[in-house]
């Protein structure tokens, strides 16, 4: 009913900057939170920023100043914008979103949705 399809990752140099797509599509109503999440080898996922369906942002300490996030709620797709990229940031980044989604028969189901992720490699 529903994918989130993350573009973007790749190979960056440290210093160097990449921005990550993510697009929702399917039998979409409304799109509340979206959020990007990273996971490095031998970690948990960890949540990286989120925003809000009226563009309140919110980051986690590690990236902020560095990483921006921003979504076109026309076209159902959040971003992220990283700049400064450290090796530490390497991981494969997920993005997440809360839809509400339109049911064939029933009403408008809320769930939490969440991308396949993109690898992300920060090295010289």
């Amino acid at each position: 009913q529903v994918q989130l399809v993350e573009s973007g990752g790749g190979l960056v140099h440290p210093g160097g900057s990449l921005r990550l797509s993510c697009a929702a599509s399917g039998s979409i109503l409304s799109i509340n939170h979206m959020g990007w999440y990273r996971q490095a080898p031998g970690t948990e996922r960890e949540l990286v920023a989120y925003i809000t369906s009226d563009g309140r942002t919110n980051y986690v300490d590690f990236v902020k100043g560095r990483f921006t996030i921003s979504r076109d709620n026309a076209k159902n797709t959040v971003y992220l914008q990283m700049n400064s990229l450290k090796p530490e940031d390497t991981a494969v980044y997920y993005c997440n979103a809360e839809i509400v989604v339109k049911m064939p028969t029933t009403s408008p189901m809320t769930a939490r949705y969440w991308g396949q992720g993109t690898q992300l490699t920060v090295s010289s």
